[in-house]
């Protein structure tokens, strides 16, 4: 269970976590945070505490494109491709019904915010802000109705949100942007 939020800001991207490390009946305040810098991107995690920790210490994503019009397709195919070599490398790639999966995470580079989802399908959000996790719904609603505020302020307001509204969310908060 947990909450993480984006926000896209003059060519920056803003990603904030909560620390709730918790299943249906219990919940421990984590010190490892959830979102972090792993070269030129910003990444926050839910899924697995484990797959943060494959994404922050063994991960080497590749080296985003410079023209901003071939991001997408690198996010698609090469990006994509990296993280299930380094998922399955960790042995934490899952297979079920004929299908590979991974997790779920948000990441940002070249000043655009992504989502990755467990079938590794990569999604952009229209609004310039994007939230997942159990809080995602609460934290959408704070992001849009805090719309020309700074943006860390947005992404904090969403995560409080989210805690005060779910029992899977709990701070410290902790933002980062690139």
């Amino acid at each position: 269970m947990t909450c993480i939020a984006g926000v896209v800001h003059q060519g920056r991207v803003y990603v904030g976590g909560d620390s709730a490390g918790s299943n249906s009946w219990q919940l421990v305040v984590r010190k490892d945070a959830k979102v972090f810098r792993n070269g030129p991107y910003v990444l926050g995690f839910t899924t697995s505490f484990r797959m943060g920790q494959v994404l922050r210490h063994a991960f080497r994503p590749p080296t985003p494109p410079r023209r901003r019009s071939a991001l997408e397709r690198f996010m698609v195919v090469d990006f994509v491709d990296t993280l299930r070599a380094t998922l399955k490398e960790a042995g934490f790639a899952r297979h079920g019904n004929g299908q590979e999966h991974g997790g779920h995470f948000l990441v940002g580079v070249a000043g655009r915010l992504f989502t990755v989802e467990d079938d590794y399908q990569v999604g952009e959000s229209r609004d310039s802000f994007a939230a997942i996790g159990c809080g995602a719904d609460v934290a959408r609603g704070a992001l849009f109705a805090t719309k020309g505020e700074k943006p860390a302020e947005r992404v904090r307001t969403a995560l409080r949100a989210a805690e005060r509204f779910n029992n899977g969310v709990r701070g410290p908060f902790l933002v980062v942007s690139g």
